[in-house]
């Protein structure tokens, strides 16, 4: 089986993280043609690399043939190449999910992918139980509830700064209580996870979420109630940040690898 052609769009946290879990994996099924950087990028700081793996444009990317794009860089950059990448003829990876809770920009991207015969594929990213809600969604689901729980600090530079009292917070407030597409588009930090469980499941309209700030959370706290006729799910995710990136989960990065090896791993788990 042929090698998937892999280019990059971003190289911070989770991009550098993603092409070192492919580059030590044994028996690598993928292989890295190209990464799109901004321009004046050092690549002086990432010497184990070939520097001509590193470009400043879409069109020098794409030139490198990639059958995969994966984007690790932001919800910006979803408008700025996504579109581009589909039409060149390649599958297209979105890690900034949160972008997809803009109805415009999902039907959009979507419309491309079915006129051109390619995929968009969004990895779990911080969260569990995806599988779990999109095979409930085809028996049917009646409720999905994503609950987001950290500590007061994490909040700051949100919406939240104008409801609560951050710093002198002493017992566990609930300061947003609404639809998915509500929360992903005020709560950006929340974004990708939140509209994750709502593709996987009930849709943003119909998805609940709830934003909480508690002092006594240990972390990042995810949380999922669902229920339909194939069952009930009750999964709690205590994420630990990245070390280079605290804004982000340490499992994001080996999410989006693992989605990109098992495009033609012979046994895909």
């Amino acid at each position: 089986m042929a090698l998937e052609r892999v280019a990059l769009i971003g190289f911070g946290a989770i991009g550098a993280a993603v092409e070192r879990i492919i580059r030590q994996e044994e028996n690598a099924s993928s292989t890295l043609v190209a990464v799109l950087v901004r321009p004046g990028f050092d690549r002086t700081r990432f010497t184990g690399l070939a520097s001509n793996l590193f470009v400043e444009s879409v069109h020098s990317l794409l030139a490198r043939q990639p059958t995969l794009v994966a984007e690790c860089a932001s919800h910006s950059a979803v408008d700025q190449y996504g579109a581009a990448v589909l039409q060149n003829g390649s599958d297209l990876l979105v890690a900034s999910i949160g972008a997809l809770a803009d109805a415009h920009r999902l039907s959009t991207l979507t419309a491309t992918a079915t006129a051109c015969g390619r995929q968009i594929l969004l990895p779990a990213g911080a969260i569990a139980g995806v599988d779990w809600l999109a095979a409930s969604r085809r028996s049917g689901l009646d409720r999905v509830l994503y609950r987001s729980r950290k500590p007061p600090q994490a909040w700051h530079g949100t919406p939240a700064e104008a409801l609560l009292q951050l710093d002198t917070l002493s017992s566990a407030q609930t300061f947003f209580d609404g639809n998915a597409r509500e929360a992903a588009q005020g709560y950006p930090k929340n974004a990708n996870v939140a509209a994750t469980i709502a593709l996987a499941g009930l849709g943003f309209e119909a998805t609940q979420v709830q934003l909480i700030a508690d002092p006594k959370a240990a972390g990042n706290l995810h949380e999922i109630e669902a229920c339909g006729p194939a069952g009930q799910l009750q999964l709690t995710v205590l994420g630990q940040p990245d070390p280079s990136n605290p804004k982000t989960s340490m499992l994001t990065a080996y999410s989006i690898a693992r989605a990109i090896l098992n495009r033609r791993a012979a046994i895909s788990l």
